[in-house]
């Protein structure tokens, strides 16, 4: 299995978005922290917001943010709606022309493995990809907004 470079630029994206959670984000920020072009992830962020995974501001100020909770964004999910073709071989498309379609047991074989692959996506959300939240904002050269200090007790 090897998801598509739509997906993965979809991933990423929101993983930068769930590491700024403080605040918007640019399309260029998210572009020069990973080295990608700013043109995919424009069609990117379009398609994540018509999914319901993004929240788009317009206008000076505007830019990009989680639509909903990092939890409550499942992997399996993103997968499922940025892959055009979870078809793994020709028998799994409609109209595929392997004469053996249909008697062969690799297709149930693979059935099989796709679902599992899925069932492990479907485990884990966003938030679950922002841990350690630290070093990974640190490889994007992102500062994390600082903890919030406790004050001591009176006691």
């Amino acid at each position: 299995m090897r998801l598509t470079r739509y997906t993965d630029y979809s991933l990423r994206m929101l993983i930068h978005l769930g590491l700024r959670q403080d605040r918007l984000c640019s399309i260029r920020e998210v572009a020069e922290a990973y080295g990608i072009s700013e043109n995919h992830l424009m069609k990117v962020a379009h398609q994540l917001g018509l999914h319901g995974f993004v929240r788009t501001v317009r206008g000076r100020g505007g830019g990009l943010a989680l639509a909903r909770p990092a939890a409550d964004i499942r992997v399996g999910e993103v997968v499922r709606r940025t892959e055009e073709d979870m078809a793994l071989v020709e028998c799994f498309s409609p109209g595929g022309t392997c004469p053996i379609a249909g008697v062969c047991t690799l297709q149930a074989t693979l059935g099989e493995a796709l679902e599992a692959f899925m069932a492990v996506l479907d485990r884990y959300t966003l938030a679950d990809m922002l841990v350690p939240s630290g070093p990974m904002a640190a490889r994007l050269g992102l500062a994390l907004p600082a903890e919030p200090v406790s004050e001591p007790s009176l006691s």
